[in-house]
């Protein structure tokens, strides 16, 4: 803990080896990537073929968004910029996580038209693991404020 003179008290400090904290670092930068990595991919006329998460609409965009938020939540929590006590940084990235795996999970049961030939791909697995784990840190994180 530090002193804050402006609030006149005292502050947490964000600290990167709390499990919690640093399970949403690692997931969070996983899940960040995996949507540039081959979510459906298959042999098509001979031709081995692989679609990232990025070709595939709007939920490879999603899944971008979702991560790069996560870590700016974590990139802010680490210079010391607290959230409103309303939302605890744990519950914030528990909601990031699932809403994540909600859009995997659903680009899992619907593949898009133009892949349908394919089958899904490593990618698209590591994308819904890192995901599960957002939801995991978040309430580690959670546990760790109470």
């Amino acid at each position: 803990m530090t002193f804050d003179a402006g609030r006149g008290g005292r502050a947490h400090q964000a600290s990167f080896w709390t499990p919690g904290e640093g399970l949403a670092w690692v997931a969070a930068l996983i899940f960040t990537l995996s949507s540039f990595m081959g979510w459906y991919s298959g042999l098509i006329e001979g031709l081995k073929l692989s679609a990232l998460g990025w070709d595939t609409g709007i939920a490879g965009k999603l899944v971008l968004l979702v991560g790069l938020v996560t870590l700016a939540l974590l990139a802010l929590r680490a210079t010391g910029v607290e959230l409103p006590a309303s939302l605890p940084v744990g519950l914030a990235i528990a909601i990031l996580g699932a809403i994540g795996t909600v859009v995997v999970l659903y680009r899992l049961i619907e593949i898009p038209e133009d892949y349908a030939e394919l089958g899904r791909s490593i990618g698209i697995w590591i994308s819904l693991v890192s995901a599960l784990l957002l939801i995991v840190a978040g309430l580690l994180k959670s546990a760790e404020e109470a």
